[in-house]
């Protein structure tokens, strides 16, 4: 790796460490290999949300040129959200893309990416599916957001009757990802769910 971007990572990587800012937002990184080009960063859901309670892995790779392109950041953790795919993790958020700026950090990032989960832009999706029921459905979205959360991020979970749909979709050999997977792309309508995955 480039000198200029190992040392800025550097950087950065104890910035995020001795920040208040990141104590108090929940926010980490941790290095996973000694060259700095793969990250570690962790992100707490947000109060007041969905996403509350979670804990949210984000695995970043810094390429040669940074700081001067942006790093590439993906959720390992699932999650249902509308700029984030619920396949891939892969994410929608200009700042990865063509409003990155040399002067943003690891810390902005991190920021930036926990601020997004409190605050979803539908109309520039990176999951069509999740953004059209974040829009017509948005109690719906609500609550399947928080089932995810639950299953995937750690949070406390509560028995709630989408456990039955799975428990169901299980009964019929099912894998539970896909099970969740196909139940939350149709709004938790069994036989809808069902006919997608046997059809």
């Amino acid at each position: 790796m480039a000198n200029i971007a190992a040392q800025r990572i550097q950087r950065e990587f104890k910035e995020v460490i001795k920040s208040e800012e990141a104590a108090r937002c929940a926010i980490s990184v941790e290095i996973i290999n000694d060259t700095y080009t793969e990250l570690k960063g962790e992100i707490a859901g947000p109060p007041d949300t969905p996403y509350e309670g979670g804990n949210f892995i984000l695995e970043i790779k810094v390429p040669e040129t940074y700081p001067f392109n942006p790093p590439k950041v993906r959720f390992a953790t699932k999650i249902w959200h509308p700029n984030i795919s619920s396949v891939t993790g892969a994410i929608c958020l200009d700042i990865l893309k063509d409003q990155w700026a040399a002067a943003m950090t690891l810390r902005t990032v991190l920021l930036s990416l926990q601020a997004l989960l409190a605050a979803a832009e539908p109309d520039d999706p990176q999951d069509a599916v999740v953004a059209k029921q974040y829009k017509e459905d948005p109690e719906m979205f609500k609550l399947t957001a928080r089932h995810w959360t639950q299953a995937y991020a750690g949070a406390p979970k509560t028995p709630s009757d989408f456990d039955d749909k799975i428990k169901r979709l299980l009964d019929m050999g099912v894998e539970e990802n896909k099970a969740r997977e196909a139940l939350s792309s149709c709004s938790w309508n069994l036989e809808k769910a069902t006919e997608s995955l046997f059809s």
